[in-house]
């Protein structure tokens, strides 16, 4: 009979110079701390007397909402207070090694902006419209959550995709001068989501197909659609502007009764088509990749493409069509430069938002419906600036500009915590 076996003790850590790693973020509580401080700063360097003024509601709501009007540094220090002890509940958190919950994070947010908004609106005459600003960054959210869903489908495969931004302004030059020509917006969203399902075909066949590096792939991208589309700008549609760069937009299309409900009604009842696609296309990008077995695909080769082989998954058709998917999805946010938001092509247009589209994606951990709540939340920080013109705030226009971007780094940076992509993205594969 043989001898029983015996296992070793685990040898503690410490006497094994092992080192343990701590798996909860630290980044979280830095951010809101850092966010924090610079807020106080402003509220204590730059003090606005006076009272604030926030509008509910709209002339054609069905029951109007008086406007609220608060005192506008009280509002800003009860900011700071609340501010004060999420960040401290943040870091007690982060020293028990748990997790900040994302409730706590919204929290803050929401004071901290309110406070902010009282401060910058303090004694203006005219109201500050939260319809106006929520409803406005619902349209400028529009083309970032297109990009994001490019991006979410794309790295799901496998597929790092860098040139939404090219994407993006393919199909804004596009459906320009296709809706110009028809006089139709429609033929100009349908021009832009070939356009865009082009650009991700070039980058399919360099980085599927030849292996190139993807990253650099789209870059190139990037700076070659941007020389095109200004070349072709100022030779072709300046000279051309009537034929060529005049389009019919698409209309608002409220939706009866809905429309008119108090604050939710304006914002999400009165959009225009591309709007309500949106909505619809992030739950269907949902169920696809989590509920069919298109989906089920397309992850398997994005986490781990020598398995999903072995099991007879064709691994470079199904990167290939998810990017081309994700192409044609960036196209459609393309199209609402120039059929929504103007009725023209401007040279880069676009203005870096496939790279913030990039950023939604991330902050979104790589799941369409965070994703485009990703993409909600910077396409409110885009439309901040408007609505503080309005009102007249003294915050300098420079800041206002750079705003959409400040809260990109933050939020990548400090407040999505752990995101890990797909196990093999950007990872060229080879059949053996």
């Amino acid at each position: 009979m043989s001898a029983p076996v015996t296992r070793p003790a685990p040898v503690p850590a410490q006497e094994t110079g092992a080192r343990t790693i701590d798996k909860v973020s630290w980044k979280s509580p830095i951010a809101l701390g850092a966010v924090l401080v610079l807020y106080v700063l402003l509220m204590a360097l730059a003090p606005h007397e006076g009272s604030a003024r926030f509008a509910l509601s709209t002339s054609r709501d069905f029951f109007q909402i008086p406007v609220f009007v608060v005192p506008a540094m009280t509002t800003a220090w009860l900011g700071a207070g609340v501010g004060l002890l999420v960040t401290g509940a943040a870091v007690l958190a982060a020293r028990a090694r748990r997790r900040v919950p994302l409730w706590w994070i919204s929290v803050y947010a929401v004071f901290l902006l309110t406070g902010f908004l009282a401060w910058a609106a303090a004694g203006s005459p005219r109201d500050l419209s939260v319809v106006g600003l929520l409803s406005g960054a619902v349209v400028l959210a529009v083309p970032i959550v297109y990009g994001s869903l490019s991006g979410v489908i794309g790295e799901r495969a496998g597929v790092i995709n860098i040139a939404i931004e090219a994407q993006l302004l393919a199909g804004a030059f596009s459906a320009a001068v296709v809706a110009s020509l028809t006089d139709s917006p429609w033929a100009g969203l349908l021009a832009a989501m070939v356009a865009g399902m082009l650009v991700a075909l070039v980058l399919g066949i360099f980085a599927i197909t030849y292996r190139v590096v993807q990253i650099i792939v789209g870059v190139v991208l990037n700076v070659l659609v941007i020389g095109l589309t200004s070349f072709f700008y100022s030779q072709v549609l300046v000279p051309n502007t009537e034929m060529l760069n005049a389009t019919t937009r698409f209309p608002r299309l409220p939706i009866p009764f809905l429309d008119r409900i108090p604050v939710v009604g304006p914002v999400l009842f009165n959009q225009t088509i591309l709007a309500y696609l949106m909505f619809v296309i992030v739950g269907v990008v949902w169920f696809a990749l989590y509920r069919t077995r298109w989906g089920l695909r397309v992850r398997a080769v994005g986490e781990h493409p020598k398995a999903a082989d072995t099991v007879g998954i064709n691994v470079l058709a199904t990167r290939y069509r998810a990017v081309l998917i994700g192409g044609t999805l960036a196209g459609m946010g393309g199209a609402f430069y120039t059929v929504v938001s103007i009725n023209q092509f401007g040279r880069e247009m676009t203005a870096g938002a496939g790279f913030i589209a990039l950023a939604a994606m991330i902050f979104g951990k790589w799941d369409p419906v965070r994703a485009a709540l990703a993409g909600l939340l910077f396409g409110f920080a885009t439309n901040l600036q408007n609505v503080l013109s309005v009102v007249g705030s003294p915050v300098p226009s420079q800041f206002m500009l750079m705003l959409p971007y400040v809260v990109t780094l933050f939020a990548v940076a400090g407040l999505v915590g752990r995101s890990q992509p797909p196990a093999a993205n950007g990872q060229a594969y080879v059949k053996e």
